[in-house]
């Protein structure tokens, strides 16, 4: 499942993880703190729709 920003678009696709941030393929958004924020602008995890 994908996770994208809805401020920047920036987008958490949870089979390729993010390795620029250390996370995992296969990563769930669910298993993501729950302090994560967007690399690219900020925002934290409630500004992320399910795509």
């Amino acid at each position: 499942m994908k996770y994208v920003c809805s401020v920047c678009g920036y987008t958490y696709d949870s089979e390729v993880g993010d390795i620029e941030l250390d996370i995992a393929p296969g990563t769930a958004w669910e298993d993501l703190p729950d302090d994560f924020v967007c690399p690219h602008c900020g925002v934290g995890k409630d500004m992320f729709e399910a795509q």
